[in-house]
């Protein structure tokens, strides 16, 4: 492990995500017990439990063909506050192996309703220990497509810190499912039983604790930036981007701080990856305003006002 620590590097704002695709340099990265060195050459992947047993090396995997997705990649918070927001977010392209292609060749037992994952970090966090980062994921996600085994990020080989050689990338999941520095999967009749899927990463009920497995509906606005100084009387634009698990059917906007809302322009839904969206706006009087931003998914559920990792986005800003 180099850092042998947790490593927190967040490195854009909101408002400084104005390319459809982020720039790798823009993404952040998180690793609660710090970012493993991997030799190649040593490294391999197994698939074993309900299925397999099979073992690929590196090289085995990169002579698959490859699969490009582009896709939302959000963390999910801090698993001890899971009701602040923490916009961490990006839009990526990933490249590598299709998952379900790769177990239906392993051969999958009927019985096995999860895929647990395994990464190569471990250690200590708030006061849990655990040999391996494993999370779990419903084998019913693969049917909805495009998960992958990716070893490529933004049409470059992964970097150590998201996740070399191999991490998994569940599109429509929050981050912390899509486990970096992945060595093994195994499938399985029950969820997995570390902490990260039994204490992390769980939501309150009723009637019971819940995953975080898919994204909830969120909206960041992008522009304007945060304290930016408009001209009353003089047409601009609010704009951002959206996304859910099952994509936006609507965005509204608030310039009085959610007191009233009305409908913006949404992009359709391509795929895995954000919705932008724009809102024409006239300033009228000086002073500050508070804009805000809530996206409708197709479901019909909506970002809540507050107290929630996906609470909707505010931004103040000058009127002169």
């Amino acid at each position: 492990m180099d850092p042998a620590q947790g490593v927190r590097r967040i490195p854009a704002a909101p408002h400084q995500l104005t390319g459809r695709v982020t720039p790798t340099a823009q993404l952040f990265t998180l690793a609660h017990f710090g970012i493993p060195r991997v030799d190649p050459l040593q490294w391999s992947l197994t698939i074993d439990g309900l299925a397999g047993p099979r073992r690929f090396r590196l090289d085995e995997l990169l002579a698959r063909p490859k699969r490009i997705v582009e896709a939302v990649h959000q963390c999910a918070g801090n698993p001890l506050e899971p009701a602040v927001p923490t916009r961490r977010v990006a839009n990526l392209r990933w490249g590598g192996v299709d998952l379900a292609a790769l177990l239906d060749e392993a051969g999958t037992d009927p019985r096995a309703r999860f895929l647990w994952s395994y990464g190569l970090d471990g250690g200590g966090f708030a006061g849990t220990r655990c040999d391996w980062y494993v999370k779990d994921l419903p084998l019913a996600r693969l049917a909805g497509g495009d998960v992958l085994l990716a070893h490529e990020l933004n049409g470059a080989p992964l970097s150590a810190e998201h996740g070399y050689p191999l991490r998994l990338v569940v599109p429509g999941h929050y981050g912390t499912n899509s486990v970096k520095w992945l060595w093994r999967l195994r499938l399985a009749a029950e969820r997995a039983d570390g902490p990260f899927t039994t204490t992390f990463y769980n939501d309150p009920g009723p009637p019971a604790r819940r995953p975080v497995w898919a994204l909830a509906p969120e909206a960041v606005i992008v522009a304007p930036a945060p304290d930016a100084v408009l001209a009353v009387g003089r047409p601009a634009e609010i704009r951002g981007w959206a996304w859910s698990f099952g994509g936006i059917e609507a965005v509204e906007v608030s310039t009085d701080g959610g007191a009233r809302f009305a409908p913006a322009a949404l992009e359709p839904r391509r795929g895995w990856a954000w919705q932008g969206f724009a809102f024409p706006w006239q300033p009228a009087a000086t002073g500050e305003a508070v804009l805000a931003v809530r996206a409708i998914a197709a479901d019909g559920s909506a970002q809540p006002p507050q107290d929630a990792r996906n609470a909707i986005h505010r931004v103040r800003v000058f009127l002169r």
